[in-house]
């Protein structure tokens, strides 16, 4: 046990802030905290991940931790993204709400009373944030935003309008349920819902515009985003049943190949039987379709019974989300 555990033993919120060179804005954001949680009279924890910095980042993480006993810090010996920062502050959180905040003060702490009581008061699992006034480009930023969180709203089918709001709060259950990996931040609320935390709610936000610095991600995040959607859905819906959608799609490919097969078959007998003309079966494109269609069949077939073999190979086959024993 630390002093900072002796001082501050159990936190009413903890505050996890991926920082990757963010220097300039950090003491302004953990002062912020530190008046709002004062100020509503909750007990937070604020942790940092330093996320590979160069720019003294670190340094300013261990002022602000010796001077302000409720900041911890955390450092990463090299550049691993938000995704990683995100799952280290998770598994280090102890308190009944976990937050997450971006460290660029685009995020306003002012919001966090009022999402710590949609959470503990109306009983959300999760509420995200909404940006719906933005300070940001609106060709490189807003209008790429708005199509990607409809994307991931059809697909996924959480109404939310503001998907990858650096803004959130949790229980403290759905973080430690949840890993976060990858590029996998952006997309919490899916494999919350997944994981069987179906409370998910969201509240209008402040955006502030960027104080400091530059952003850190690009417009590759979106072809980045998709990619890691499409993967979600996959694993949180066939990783433990590969063959369900393997094997019906081989079932179906090969199915479909037969029949066209059988088709030119019979074309061709029925043909030989009346004296007509017909072109050999071979000869024809719809064979070679049908023969892509039944070897394509067969190897999805066997790619979802490998994928079961693996699946009930690994140690957490039967490692299943338990919401309450009595």
């Amino acid at each position: 046990m630390t002093d900072k555990d002796i001082i501050n033993p159990v936190p009413d919120v903890s505050i996890v802030i991926p920082a990757y060179n963010e220097a300039e804005s950090l003491p302004d954001l953990v002062a912020w905290i530190s008046r709002v949680c004062q100020k509503a009279v909750l007990r937070p924890e604020i942790i940092i991940i330093d996320d590979g910095s160069n720019d003294g980042s670190w340094d300013i993480i261990k002022k602000l931790a010796w001077d302000n006993p409720t900041v911890r810090g955390i450092r990463f010996r090299r550049n691993y993204g938000k995704s990683a920062a995100l799952h280290i502050g998770f598994k280090t959180a102890s308190g009944a709400v976990v937050f997450t905040m971006d460290a660029d003060l685009q995020d306003s702490p002012d919001e966090i009373p009022d999402m710590y009581e949609m959470i503990l008061r109306d009983g959300f699992d999760l509420v995200s944030g909404w940006k719906k006034k933005r300070h940001d480009p609106v060709f490189t930023k807003r209008i790429p935003s708005k199509l990607y969180n409809w994307v991931t709203s059809k697909m996924s089918g959480i109404r939310l309008h503001d998907m990858n709001c650096g803004l959130k709060a949790y229980k403290a259950d759905v973080v430690k349920s949840v890993e976060v990996y990858g590029e996998m931040h952006r997309y919490i609320p899916v494999m919350a819902q997944k994981a069987g935390f179906k409370r998910i709610g969201e509240k209008i936000v402040e955006h502030r515009p960027r104080k400091y610095g530059v952003t850190k991600f690009g417009l590759e995040r979106f072809v980045f985003g998709l990619l890691d959607l499409l993967t979600i859905l996959f694993i949180t819906r066939y990783g433990r049943r590969p063959m369900h959608l393997f094997g019906t799609l081989g079932i179906l490919s090969f199915v479909i190949g037969f029949i066209i097969t059988f088709l030119l078959i019979f074309q061709k007998l029925w043909a030989l039987k009346n004296h007509h003309v017909f072109r050999d079966v071979t000869d024809q494109p719809l064979f070679y379709l049908a023969l892509t269609l039944v070897i394509l069949g067969v190897q999805l077939f066997l790619s979802g019974f490998l994928g079961e073999l693996i699946s009930r190979s690994t140690s957490d086959r039967n490692d299943y989300q338990v919401a309450e024993v009595i």
